[in-house]
């Protein structure tokens, strides 16, 4: 690695600028959903406890240069105090003289929260001008926020080049776990990759083929690969404008010795609907009236053979249409049996992105997974084998 910890710098009496995402679910001016608060205590902790001043910049929102007031970050204030244990001050801008004056005042031991960053139109074009406003905060720059390093702004990447930089607690075990995953991973590497279209993922299947040994394709874009293949899917959710696309993907993987699973059998159903009618038949036997929802159990069980003789999972997207029971239960029972290989210490599970991180948790298995991102973005960006500016900036 080539990035620093928080370890790595002297932070004792120092102003440290630290770049996290908050950018949590609001109603009526609570917050809903406290996770990704949850995910930036240990860092704060940590400078507290080295002697630092945490001066917190954040995004919320789209507000486009404007000052939106719903989307102040002044509203989280007191779920950042529950979190911290420790009272957090609130700055009216992250520039200029209502910030200047806030980081003066802030006390040792005390948390400052400036307000939202891309309130200031230079933020996403990582304005120049802008990053030497905010450097002039800070003594040191620290990036906790792995699910913005995809974007070159001002506070993800100019500050990196501005100021002493390091990765924060949850940026530092991101990188850590992804890299363990794809760059250096301990073999046979296996991914699961789910959703609706091959579309939307194409770069990633294309990166994958050749850097995986086994890769399970789920959901609605098995669909599309069955397709490719002369399969009849009914009324299957499909693009059958890419089946040349997933031809050309399976090729690929053959050539790279990469083994594609899909599904050998499949749950179909007349309608999309909690608990609709269902059967389960071969793959190849799709009625022409029906959809298909989910895996069947016999692909459930190749799955799991796969998982046994692997020793990194990587995974992103459902197998199924998890939303709906019983089109949960192939995603469920694969999602499980990672859980129960990673507990054991035969594998090093590694998740991400919405729709999974929202399928495992409703499938218990999450908390026994070795690690799961909660950037959508980024870690799509990252197993794509993209080059992430928050991150390259940190590399410097």
């Amino acid at each position: 690695m080539a990035w620093k910890t928080l370890d790595q710098l002297d932070l004792n009496g120092k102003r440290v600028l630290t770049r996290v995402d908050i950018n949590v679910p609001v109603a009526d001016g609570i917050v809903t959903d406290t996770t990704r608060i949850d995910r930036i205590v240990p860092t704060v902790r940590d400078i507290l406890a080295a002697g630092g001043k945490p001066i917190l910049l954040a995004h919320f929102g789209r507000p486009k240069g404007e000052r939106v007031p719903e989307m102040s970050l002044q509203q989280l204030v007191p779920a950042l105090e529950a979190a911290f244990g420790t009272s957090v001050l609130f700055a009216a801008d992250c520039v200029g003289g209502a910030a200047e004056a806030a980081v003066a005042a802030l006390p040792e031991g005390q948390v400052l929260l400036l307000e939202n960053t891309r309130y200031h139109a230079g933020e996403t074009k990582n304005d120049a001008e802008l990053t030497a406003q905010m450097a002039a905060l800070g003594d040191v720059f620290c990036n906790d926020a792995f699910s913005a390093a995809h974007r070159a702004h001002s506070s993800t990447c100019g500050l990196a080049h501005a100021l002493p930089a390091c990765a924060g607690r949850l940026m530092q075990a991101e990188l850590s776990a992804l890299e363990g995953a794809l760059a250096n991973p301990v073999r046979p590497v296996t991914a699961v990759v789910g959703g609706a279209k091959v579309s939307t993922k194409l770069e990633l299947l294309g990166n994958l083929v050749s850097k995986v040994d086994h890769l399970v394709i789920g959901g609605g874009m098995a669909n599309t690969f069955l397709a490719a293949q002369g399969i009849d899917v009914g009324k299957s959710l499909a693009e059958h404008d890419m089946t040349d696309t997933a031809s050309e993907i399976l090729a690929k993987a053959k050539e790279a010795g990469c083994n594609i699973v899909l599904p050998t059998d499949v749950v179909v159903a007349r309608e999309f609907a909690a608990n609709a009618a269902n059967e389960t038949v071969a793959s190849d036997a799709c009625p022409a009236d029906a959809m298909i929802l989910d895996a069947g159990p016999a692909t459930v069980a190749k799955v799991a053979e796969v998982f046994a003789a692997s020793k990194t999972l990587i995974w992103n997207g459902p197998m199924g249409a998890f939303e709906i029971e019983p089109f949960n239960a192939a995603t469920d029972a694969a999602a499980l049996q990672a859980a129960a290989l990673t507990k054991s210490g035969a594998l090093v599970s590694v998740a991400g992105g919405g729709d999974t991180v929202a399928a495992l948790n409703a499938s218990g298995a999450a908390e026994d997974f070795s690690y799961i991102s909660t950037a959508g973005g980024a870690f799509l960006e990252w197993m794509e084998g993209k080059e992430l500016p928050g991150v390259a900036a940190l590399n410097q």
